[in-house]
């Protein structure tokens, strides 16, 4: 699933580029991006679901873009939409890993951004963040981080 996440700017471009005539694949928004990477992952995951609540955390919940429960995986999808959003994005992410880490069904969080126009200040550094070794009350939880132009 992460090859084909890796390789969602070379989707893109073939679908807006394709031989016939037709709709293009624009990418202007947050539920733009969710959309093309549901096209592109259902055929890979059988099981996987869009939009589902989390369990309350902290008198919360947050809705999970993206679920595989046979994969106990959470994929996350995001739009980077300006330079602010660009520098909060790393705060975003963490706050959704605070409230997955609660989750008895979730291994795994895949972060997939969506960044346009490069506003992310250092995407190293966030991926370093972020795919740190984390443990909770014995449990390990993976997080991974794709960032794509």
């Amino acid at each position: 699933m992460l090859v084909a996440l890796h390789e969602f700017s070379e989707i893109v471009r073939y679908l807006n580029t394709r031989r016939s005539t037709g709709a293009v694949l624009a990418l202007d928004s947050e539920s733009d991006v969710q959309d093309a990477l549901y096209v592109i992952l259902r055929s890979w995951v059988r099981d996987l679901v869009w939009e589902t609540p989390t369990d309350k955390v902290a008198n919360r919940f947050t809705i999970r873009d993206f679920v595989s429960r046979s994969l106990r995986l959470v994929i996350e999808a995001k739009y980077v939409r300006d330079e602010a959003h660009g520098k909060a994005i790393s705060k975003e992410l963490h706050d959704d890993i605070e409230v997955y880490r609660h989750s008895p069904t979730c291994d795994t969080i895949i972060f997939f951004i969506y960044d346009p126009n490069a506003l992310i200040p250092d995407g190293r550094e966030l991926r370093r963040t972020i795919e740190e070794s984390r443990t909770y009350a014995g449990r390990s939880l993976t997080c991974k981080l794709v960032i794509k132009p």
